[in-house]
Order: C-alpha cells, then structure tokens, then sequence
C-alpha cells in the first residue's frame, strides 16, 4: 500500500531503522569486563551477588536507578516518523 510520495514498504523501513537503532543503543550499554567493588558514582560497596548477576556492574542499585531515570527522562521524539523532517 503507497502512501502519496512514499514507494511500498517505506513505513516498514521507518520501523525497522527505529528498532535497529534501540538495539544498537541498547548494546552500546552493555557492560563488560570485571564488576567493581565499589559504585563509582558513590563509592558504596556493591553486594557481591549484584557482582556475579550482572558482570562488568559499575554502578550500585541506587546510583543505577537514578542514571536510568535520567536517561528516560532525556528521551527524544523519533524523527525518523515526523514529517516535519520529512519535508524538509
């Protein structure tokens, strides 16, 4: 199905180049390597079985509670969609 300019699928492409990005993001966050004993924001002791769940932690449950809020919060509109951007 053809919507006015776009050619067939192109809505499918903006959804498929939407999740490609997330996951990519996604994977950039991942953490790797050995945990530290200590968060680096707070200098907290983080519990050993945090350490053994997640490998590579950095950040205590508090201080990652609070980055991923922020990084929530910071979220942007999907401009790939607008078509403001479209037009322009």
């Amino acid at each position: 199905m053809a919507g006015g300019w776009t050619r067939d699928g192109a809505v499918q492409d903006q959804i498929d180049a939407s999740i490609e990005d997330a996951v990519a993001e996604a994977r950039s966050r991942l953490v790797t390597g050995e945990s530290a004993e200590f968060c680096d924001e707070c200098d907290c002791a983080i519990p050993e079985a945090r350490r053994k769940a997640i490998p590579g932690v950095r950040l205590c449950v508090e201080c990652q509670s609070a980055l991923e809020k922020q990084q929530t919060a910071s979220g942007g509109i999907n401009r790939r969609g607008s078509k403001d951007s479209q037009l322009r």
